[in-house]
């Protein structure tokens, strides 16, 4: 994971848009980009945006990934961890019925 946020944030900085890149902005650009991803499924079925639109989804889903890797690195939280810590609250909020 830290090699990807490393490359990442050396591809930001070697265009020198680290200036750009603060909280809010990055969050709302993690909404933009999702959105973007969402627009690949517009009036259709979810079979046929996979399979007309893929190429497009994997270039949208990695601009997700990238501005959330960002945003997180911003506000030096710790993607591992914040995940695993969200699964085990989810946890105890959808216990499974057996």
């Amino acid at each position: 994971m830290n090699e990807l946020i490393t490359a990442i944030n050396q591809f930001r900085d070697e265009r020198n848009w680290r200036q750009y890149h603060n909280s809010k902005d990055l969050a709302l650009s993690l909404s933009l980009e999702a959105s973007e991803l969402l627009e690949n499924y517009q009036w259709i079925s979810a079979e046929e945006g996979n399979e007309k639109y893929r190429e497009n989804i994997k270039d949208e889903l990695a601009d997700v990934f990238i501005y959330g890797l960002m945003f997180a690195d911003d506000l030096d939280i710790d993607v591992e961890e914040a995940i695993l810590q969200k699964l085990e609250k989810n946890r105890v909020k959808y216990p499974v019925n057996d």
